[in-house]
Order: C-alpha cells, then sequence, then structure tokens
C-alpha cells in the first residue's frame, strides 16, 4: 500500500498508536498537543456520545463529522490504519461513526476507550497520501501504436530524404506502411459500416499515391498529423461506456435483519422481501418498505428533493437510500436492489439515449460531405494530366486534416481553461451542446437552495419577552439535539451573540418538540401541535409569518415567541438566474419535490415564472419534463446535484451537477462545477459559446489557403510536397488559434455574451 505520512498528537498511550501505524505502513511523527481524554468530560476536545453497540460493531455520534470534512477524512484514515479495526463507515450528515472489531482481540470496553483515544487524536493528526497511480485502461493497453509508427516514418523520411542519409527504401516504405493500418481500418469500417466514403479513404488514397511515388516524406508529415488529431480528438471525447452504478454499495454492503426473534447482521443481496430490516441512526434505509415498529425522522432530500427531515411512523413508507437522522425503525422488506424507488431512477438513468461521444461539429461534417467531390475531382485531374502528382495533390487538400486538427485543440484548450476556472467538462461534445443551450432546468434543493436549514427570522409575541430572549430559550432547549431545525437555532443564536444558558432536565418527542427546566422555568420549544398538546394557547396577537416553516417558544404555559426558518436560496442563485434571463433565448425552469407553496415562493423570490415552475416531481416526472422541452426542440441543459436528479440528468442534452452532489449526480453530469458555486454555470457557458466562435474562425483559417491550392493545384499543378505544407500550415495556425483559451488571464470574467 502507497505510504502515508500521520502526525499524532501526545498521549501518554501513544505508543501503541505509533506501532499499529508503523504496521500498516505510515510515517508517525508526534506533535506538540496534548490530548488527554477517552471519555466524554468536559474537558474532551472533541465531544462524541455512544448510539448503541453490539459484539463486534459500535456505532457512535460525533458532531463534528458534520461540520468538519477534513476532521471526517482524518478521522476515517486512522480508524482504517488501525489494526484492531476491520471496517469504518462514516456517514457525515448524521454524525455516525460505525466501526467493526476485532472481539477476539479486544473488549467492548478497551474498544471503547481505544476510539474515544483515536476520535481526540484526529483533531491534531496530520495525515499526507499521495494519489494512487491509475491504471492504464485497457483500450489505451491494446492500442495500436499508429502514433509510434508515424513519428518513425517521419524520422526515416527525415533522415533518408534532406538529411540525404543512406535508409534502404523498403524500411522507410514498411514503417509507412505500418503507420497507416489505423487509416486503413477507420476506412474499411466507414466502407463497410456506413456504406460510405470517409476522409480516411482520401487520406489512405494520398498516402498509397505519394508511396508508390517515393515522396516518403509527405505521406509520413501526413500520418504524423493525422495520428496527433486523432489522440487529441480521443482524449477530449468521453467513454460511450457509462460507468455501471451499483445502489447496492452506495448503501453499505450489511444491514440488520430480525430472523426468528434475533437480530442477524448479513450482506445486502441476501436482503429478501418480507424480511424485518432494522435501521438505526445514520444509516441509510437500504430497502422501500412499511414501518412495522418504531419511529424515525429521515432526511429523503437526496431522494424526493424535500428539504426537511420527514418523521415516519409505524404503517408508513419508506424508502431505500433515505438518511435515518433520528429514532429507530423496522421495516418489512417490500422491494430490494434494483426494485426500490432509486433503483429505478437509476434505471431511468441507464435507459436514457447514450449520445456520440466522437467530436461531431459542423465543420467536419462539411469536410465528409467533401469526399466524393474531391476524390472526383482528383479523378479527373489523372485522367487530363496523367499525372500522379497533381491528382494526389488534390487529395491531400482535402480540409479534413486541418479540422480534425484544430477543432479537437480548440475543445482540448477551452476544457483546460474551464478547468482551470473551477468547471470540469468531460467532452467535447457537452462543449458543443452547452454552446447551444437555450434552455436551463434547475432543481431547487441543494441547487437554487442551500439544501439546509437555517434562521430567517426571531419575533416575541409577548411584551415582556425580548428578541433576545426568545432566542436564549430556544438555544438552550435545542442544544446537543441532532435535529437539522435544532443545530439551525444554536448557530443562529452562536452567530448573533446569544449565550445560552444551561439546561437541566429535558425531554425531546420525536418529530413535535422538546421540554427543558432552563433557569427555573419550564420551556417549551416546537410546532404548534406540540404546544397545543402541552396546553399553551396559541395567541399570536396578529403576527404574520414570513417563512413557510416556524417552530413556537414557550414558557410556564405562556407563548413566548416565534423562530421562522427555511431552506434558503445560495447568495449567488438570484443573480445567477437574473445573469440567465437576460441572455436572448434562455428559458429557466425550476423542477423540485417540494410541495407547491415552498417551490413557489423560492420561484417568486428569484424571478422564474410561475408557468416554468414545477413542483412535487418525483425522478421518472422530472426526466418527462426534460424530454418535453427536448420534444419542443429546446437544447436543453439540467443542474442538479440529487439521486433524484439523475435521470432528468441523462436525459438533458447537457447535464449539470456540483462536486459535493450524490455520486450518481456526479458520474450522470457532463459539467461539474468544482467550486460548488453556480458562477460556474456562467463560466461554462461563456468559455462554450468562445470555443465555437474559435472553431468557426479555424474552418476559415483552413478553408481558404486550402481551396486557393486547390485551384492551383487544378488549373497549374501542385507539388504534393508544397500541397502538405499548405495543408498543414493551415493546420498549424488554426491549431495555434484553438490555443488561445489557455492564454486566458485567470481573472478575467464576463457573462456569456447573447447568442
Amino acid at each position: 500500500m502507497p505510504k502515508l505520512s500521520v502526525q499524532l498528537p501526545s498521549s501518554g498511550s501513544h505508543v501503541s498508536q505509533v506501532a499499529v501505524a508503523a504496521k500498516n505502513g505510515m510515517s508517525v511523527i508526534e506533535s506538540n498537543g496534548h490530548s488527554n481524554g477517552h471519555s466524554q468530560s468536559q474537558s474532551a476536545k472533541v465531544p462524541y456520545n455512544l448510539v448503541h453497540t453490539l459484539p463486534g460493531r459500535v456505532r457512535l455520534r460525533v458532531p463534528r463529522l458534520r461540520r468538519d470534512a477534513d476532521y471526517a477524512q482524518r478521522l476515517q484514515v486512522l480508524l482504517e490504519a488501525d489494526a484492531l479495526v476491520t471496517s469504518v463507515r462514516i456517514k457525515r450528515a448524521a454524525a455516525s461513526l460505525t466501526v467493526t472489531y476485532k472481539s477476539s482481540k479486544v473488549s467492548e470496553t478497551k474498544i471503547r476507550l481505544h476510539l474515544g483515544y483515536l476520535i481526540q487524536a484526529a483533531s491534531d493528526v496530520i495525515v499526507l497520501k499521495p494519489p494512487k497511480p491509475q491504471p492504464a485502461s485497457n483500450a489505451e493497453e491494446k492500442s495500436w501504436p499508429g502514433m509510434q509508427f508515424s513519428v518513425l516514418a517521419t524520422a526515416l523520411a527525415v533522415l533518408g530524404g534532406p538529411f540525404g542519409l543512406s535508409i534502404p527504401p523498403i524500411m522507410v516504405a514498411g514503417s509507412i506502411a505500418l503507420a497507416t493500418l489505423p487509416v486503413v481500418k477507420r476506412a474499411w469500417e466507414g466502407i463497410w459500416d456506413e456504406r460510405k466514403l470517409n476522409i480516411d479513404f482520401l487520406d489512405f488514397m494520398a498516402i498509397a499515391i505519394t508511396t508508390v511515388q517515393g515522396q516518403f516524406l509527405t505521406p509520413a508529415l501526413m500520418l504524423s498529423l493525422i495520428e496527433i488529431g486523432e489522440n487529441i480528438r480521443d482524449r477530449t471525447a468521453r467513454s460511450s461506456a457509462q460507468q455501471t452504478l451499483d445502489l447496492l454499495s452506495s448503501l453499505g454492503q450489511f444491514v440488520w435483519v430480525e430472523r426468528d426473534g434475533e437480530k442477524v447482521e448479513i450482506p445486502i443481496q441476501d436482503v429478501q422481501p418480507g424480511d424485518t430490516v432494522i435501521v438505526y441512526p445514520g444509516e441509510q434505509v437500504p430497502v422501500d418498505g412499511t414501518i412495522v415498529r418504531g419511529q424515525a425522522l429521515l432526511d429523503e432530500q437526496k431522494l424526493t428533493g424535500e428539504s426537511m427531515p420527514v418523521l415516519k411512523k409505524k404503517g408508513q413508507t419508506v424508502y431505500a437510500s433515505t438518511l435515518m437522522r433520528e429514532g429507530r425503525i423496522y421495516i418489512s422488506a417490500e422491494r430490494v436492489g434494483n426494485d426500490t424507488c432509486a433503483g429505478q431512477s437509476i434505471r431511468l438513468m441507464q435507459e436514457a439515449p447514450v449520445h456520440d461521444t466522437r467530436l461531431e461539429n459542423h465543420a467536419l461534417k462539411m469536410a465528409q460531405k467533401a469526399v466524393v467531390p474531391t476524390l472526383l475531382l482528383g479523378g479527373a485531374v489523372f485522367a487530363v494530366t496523367r499525372n500522379p502528382a497533381r491528382a494526389a495533390s488534390v487529395l491531400t487538400l482535402d480540409f479534413a486534416t486541418g479540422i480534425r486538427v484544430s477543432v479537437p485543440t480548440t475543445v482540448l484548450a477551452a476544457l483546460t481553461y474551464a478547468a482551470r476556472r473551477g468547471v470540469l467538462i468531460r467532452s467535447g461534445r457537452a462543449l458543443e451542446k452547452l454552446a447551444e443551450v437555450d434552455t436551463i432546468v434547475f432543481d431547487k434543493t441543494g441547487t437554487l437552495t442551500k439544501g439546509e436549514v437555517a434562521v430567517v427570522g426571531v419575533a416575541s409575541l409577548n411584551e415582556a419577552t425580548s428578541i433576545t430572549r426568545v432566542l436564549e430559550l430556544a438555544a438552550a432547549a435545542e442544544q446537543r439535539l441532532t435535529h437539522p431545525v435544532a443545530e439551525a437555532i444554536v448557530r443562529y443564536a452562536q452567530e448573533q451573540g446569544v449565550e445560552a444558558p444551561s439546561r437541566s432536565k429535558w425531554d425531546y418527542q420525536l418529530g413535535l418538540g422538546v421540554r427543558a427546566e432552563i433557569d427555573g422555568e419550564t420551556v417549551y420549544v416546537g410546532s404548534e401541535r406540540y404546544l397545543r398538546q402541552e396546553g399553551v394557547e396559541m395567541n399570536l396577537n396578529g403576527y404574520q409569518k414570513q417563512a413557510t416553516s416556524a417552530i413556537y417558544v414557550a414558557s410556564n404555559g405562556q407563548l413566548q415567541g416565534i423562530i421562522e426558518y427555511s431552506d434558503i436560496p445560495r447568495p449567488e442563485s438570484q443573480e445567477v438566474i437574473t445573469a440567465l434571463l437576460t441572455v436572448e433565448g434562455v428559458e429557466v425552469h425550476m423542477l423540485t419535490g417540494d410541495n407547491k407553496r415552498t417551490a413557489s415562493a423560492v420561484a417568486a423570490q428569484l424571478g422564474i415564472p410561475p408557468s416554468n415552475t414545477h413542483a412535487e416531481a418525483f425522478p421518472e416526472q422530472k426526466a418527462t419534463v426534460v424530454r418535453q422541452l427536448h420534444e419542443q426542440g429546446k437544447t436543453v441543459a439540467f443542474v442538479g446535484d440529487g439521486i433524484n436528479d439523475s435521470p432528468a440528468l441523462a436525459y438533458a442534452d447537457v447535464s449539470v451537477s456540483f462536486a459535493n452532489g450524490s455520486d450518481i449526480a456526479r458520474e450522470t453530469a457532463d459539467v461539474v462545477l468544482m467550486q460548488n458555486d453556480l458562477h460556474g454555470l456562467l463560466e461554462a457557458l461563456e468559455i462554450a459559446r468562445n470555443a465555437r466562435q474559435l472553431i468557426h474562425q479555424n474552418t476559415g483559417l483552413i478553408a481558404v489557403p486550402n481551396i486557393a491550392a486547390l485551384v492551383t493545384a487544378v488549373l497549374f499543378g501542385l507539388n504534393p510536397l508544397a500541397a502538405t505544407m499548405v495543408n498543414n500550415g493551415s493546420t498549424v495556425v488554426a491549431g495555434v488559434n484553438g490555443l488561445r483559451p489557455m492564454f486566458k488571464s485567470r481573472k478575467q470574467k464576463t457573462l456569456p455574451s447573447a447568442r
């Protein structure tokens, strides 16, 4: 395994960790920090608590995991390197850490102390892990070395021509013949599969004629340039074989089921319909089914787009891939594996039309159409002049070589420039389609919005209670709870500089609220239903809510205040939407699994017309909307980040996702915004349109000199080497022009120009 460099904090028991690290191939260096505990004492730097334990398995909740990705990575590395640990699973969204260990070698008490030390040590550890070398693909390993042979042929032709060395002609001709094999293969495929003569056939004819005449330098140079163009084109095209997305692997390898009254852990592929599946906090639901016991707070955002966790109880349906935040449930499995709702989303994506990933542009199609006329013209010249050299000159000036080199070069430069600006565009086809986009469809949750709860307002409903006091009581009651609204209130109080008083007794009721003793008062924080249930009179004194969701604060039986919260838009969303709407011909739509009221409120805030707002849309409905827009003749880009977005992403002309989106969304997307900022979409549009403009320029740079040389070759005659120089010279000029995006200043930032 690759070497790891790990720096651990000093500790009285660090010796065993050094031994473990060394055993696992890591280089360990102590830091000057100190860590002093394995328990949950107040002095511990990283608080955590035990969720549940079973022989060989421990589940802990570590709140820091949710907000600190670097810490989570360091902890993962330490645990995976530990000799006592057999597997590690971290769910950051639920702040959950699950560890399986060798129960035969260590007791439950000792492993808990041991894990406590590692949780603290991960605060100060420094891990340096070199990237794993990427193995060569099968295609690369099996590909014919056309580039090497063409370079060899050119070298031999130069040495035997201008340099005058005595290179046997058979050696030069043999190297040219070997280098020509890929051209012959493509020409034959065009004749046999497509029933037409392609530009590779033209290239083969010109190479054959000049080689037979003994003009080795001309065909050797042609072959080198052709191979350069093919290699660049292949590198800028996305592989047509989509990677298989295995739903089961994304849900974990094992699940707990209840059989014959006992809890057993089995591989996920062994779960059968009718099994009773147990799901604990921090786990993803592995099946579609009905709750037969317990209740839970489930985060369904990645599947349905619903921004708020949903309380599910006995008799209600739950879906695979949703995240358990709180509670524990027993599920009667009804659909498993690829038959689940999430599995059907993946199936829809895989059944989407697979586009040709070879670079197909207007200029290249024009060159293809010119093949037969060029052949006829070359034949006519030979019939009139009986000079094969003049005929070869005509065939050499075929426009194809220059186009096949300059266009991919332009695309590669544009893709490189986009990557430097934080935008990953996967293929030349995606770049071309992006330049043609006239309709952009956004998912709402996590795309136009932050995808997390935030407090948008606090109000007092009692003249004797200040807004600050309302926030103090709420933050004190909600502290250390893992519900998203509770975390949002505590976070907002900290941002406002409000110090929460201490909380003594407290009782949390899942899906309703919390009762706590604070400063001698009995405080209730929760839903309207919860406060009414506790006998609080809900008199709002004419107060009108601004947000769609709110919780209430009461103390000693009286309503004190209200806290409104919402999934707020990203800071850049309105600016980006406004910019897109001002670009001529661009429509903006919004799709969401949220309810109509929430969707309409967000759309109105961002300036999206009601007619272009589609609410309560499940994955198959999202794909349908995209297909309908496509059938109307629109070029559609879809922007989304969840499992529920993958079918729509697959059916769009161009699909856009974020680096922190779901694995499936990232795999499906043509464009990935690496900085997780919608401004990257504007960058991508600008880059694509500029690349299209450069391609048109390069077509002219190639066409003009080649047409002039063609006229000369027909009317007056032109040496094949001179024709090659004209053809190749225009190719070089166009290629250099195509590289312009790579030399743009990184500080330059403009909106996409009107189409």
